[in-house]
């Protein structure tokens, strides 16, 4: 079956940056877009970055444009979420998803079970 494995998380100062790591197995990494995904708190899921199955075309929600980077090496089979500049706003429980095809289109069909940040002032 399909996995992701998520990592990275943890607790930094604002200001602070932290790399998210997730690791997919199961399905044939390089043919599928990924994304990242975010749930803070008493809100709904919310999107924060994809890129698309090779890598050459990315999206990013306008809350953490300029400060995060989506990245992924298909040969490791592994996504990276680089978050420079944080902010107390990005506190919430990180997600990667794999979508039904290249492009990010639509919902993703898998999920990962999450890695928490917490950002404080």
């Amino acid at each position: 079956q399909v996995q992701l494995v998520e990592s990275g998380g943890g607790s930094v100062r604002t200001g602070g940056s932290l790399r998210l790591s997730c690791v997919v197995s199961g399905r044939t990494f390089s043919n599928y877009a990924m994304g990242w995904f975010r749930q803070a708190p008493g809100k709904e899921r919310e999107f924060v970055a994809a890129i698309a199955f090779s890598g050459d075309n990315t999206d990013y929600a306008a809350s953490v444009k300029g400060r995060f980077t989506i990245a992924r090496v298909n040969a490791e089979s592994a996504l990276y979420l680089q978050m420079n500049n944080l902010e107390p706003e990005d506190t919430a429980v990180y997600y990667c998803a794999q979508y039904r095809n290249g492009v990010y289109a639509g919902q993703p069909l898998y999920w990962g079970k999450g890695t928490p940040v917490t950002v404080s002032s």
